[in-house]
């Protein structure tokens, strides 16, 4: 007790929250990592989850009444540009992506905008975390782990860097990155496009730039590593590297079509890594095999897009995630990067429910938006699931998170209770008071 009032007495003066002991009782909790209680507990200390069971002892602890509530480990945006990017049309609003192809320097983490409408419109829908990534050129640079919540980026980080993120080039260079026919600039016809022969030239030569970049990356690891390159020779550009060569962090490789995973894959095996990560990934169920031989784990971004051919079903890219899973390959889903996927954050959870009713299992599903994507991006020993010794980053729901009807009523991210407010829910009190049209 007196603890408690220590800390509410420092929250006035400072204007921080800090982390209440508590008893989360009597929620469906849903550990995600082992069995879900039907009626359980879950006791919390310091931020920190200290037993999960039932009718758990509060010693002390306020008891919070979650009866008839379902109790997740806070969702995880497993790709995003929250954070970076507010309105698309806006471009002072936007600083997700540098200037030049080669920017492995650029850490994305530490340009994020913690007053940023679209935090809270995410945060309402149980996303607790968030890895916001660069985007543009060949290798984008670093991203971060953030939590949604925070006065400055520093506040928020969670673990930066954590990946590094290398652009697959298309096999169809007459399409821009969203599929979309681009016209090209040519002096003769402005509308020409590039013959088969020209695109494989050019693909080559994109090939061969990430090879000799990655080549001399690596001798300069070498150097560094041996002393033979001192602290006043560092070159930014490959000392950013260093980690993802070492294994430290994941290199994420964005690549959707069939021929551009497979490339990828080849040059994967070929570098001789161990902590590639396939992004975006359209066409990953085509590649099952080859992804779980290499045990290259997939974060899915594309459940609700069209399918890319017309010989396809309808329900190609709803049933991809079931088809992955069958070959035994990590699947991670993600609603994807830039100003769509900055607002459409919020909609994680139906991609996930949208595979579980394509058969996808439900149990799986619900790894895919909160324990996968915490073991893709390094952080499983302290977020994803409500085990003993985690963060207390938790939403109460008032049905399945996998259900569109059920809401996030609750949230807690490091045992701090969050607001659920958003620009969104301020308008609709605002326009449900409206005075009826005469």
């Amino acid at each position: 007790m007196k603890t408690t009032v220590i800390a509410a007495a420092l929250a006035l003066m400072t204007g921080f929250t800090f982390a209440e002991d508590m008893l989360l009782k009597g929620a469906t909790v849903h550990t995600v990592s082992g069995e879900t209680l039907a009626t359980g507990d879950v006791l919390v200390k310091n931020g920190k989850i200290v037993s999960v069971g039932a009718s758990l002892d509060a010693g002390g602890a306020s008891v919070v009444d979650l009866k008839g509530m379902h109790l997740y480990p806070g969702l995880i945006a497993a790709t995003s540009s929250l954070g970076l990017t507010e309105i698309g049309a806006v471009r002072a609003t936007n600083d997700d992506s540098e200037v030049g192809g080669w920017t492995p320097d650029v850490d994305a983490w530490i340009a994020v905008n913690p007053d940023s409408e679209l935090i809270p419109v995410a945060r309402a829908n149980g996303i607790t975390h968030a890895l916001t990534l660069p985007t543009g050129g060949t290798i984008a640079g670093r991203s971060g782990v953030i939590a949604l919540d925070g006065w400055t980026w520093e506040d928020m980080t969670i673990r930066g860097p954590a990946a590094i993120h290398l652009n697959w080039p298309r096999m169809d260079l007459n399409l821009d990155a969203g599929g979309r026919r681009r016209r090209r600039r040519a002096p003769a016809n402005p509308d020409e496009e590039m013959g088969p022969e020209k695109q494989a030239e050019e693909r080559r030569a994109r090939l061969k730039e990430i090879d000799d970049f990655f080549e001399e990356a690596k001798s300069y690891d070498k150097g560094r590593a041996s002393g033979g390159i001192p602290d006043g020779r560092i070159v930014p550009a490959w000392e950013a590297l260093r980690p993802a060569l070492k294994g430290e962090i994941a290199i994420f490789i964005n690549a959707s079509d069939e021929r551009q995973i497979l490339a990828a894959l080849a040059w994967v095996e070929k570098q001789g890594l161990k902590n590639a990560v396939l992004v975006g990934a359209r066409d990953a169920d085509r590649c099952a095999e080859a992804l779980a031989k290499a045990k290259i784990p997939v974060i899915f971004e594309n459940v609700f897009d069209q399918p890319a051919r017309d010989t396809e079903n309808y329900d190609v890219h709803f049933t991809a995630p079931k088809r992955l899973v069958e070959a035994g390959v990590p699947v991670a889903f993600s609603v994807g990067a830039g100003s769509w996927g900055t607002w459409g954050a919020r909609n994680l959870p139906y991609h996930a429910a949208q595979a579980a009713a394509f058969g996808m299992p439900r149990e799986e599903a619900l790894k895919a938006i909160t324990l996968t994507p915490a073991r893709i991006l390094g952080i499983a020993d302290r977020l994803g699931s409500i085990e003993k010794g985690k963060e207390a980053s938790l939403i109460a729901v008032d049905g399945d998170i996998l259900d569109i009807r059920s809401n996030v009523k609750r949230m807690w991210i490091a045992g701090v209770e969050r607001s659920l407010e958003s620009r969104h829910t301020k308008l609709y009190e605002k326009y449900k008071g409206r005075p009826p049209v005469k």
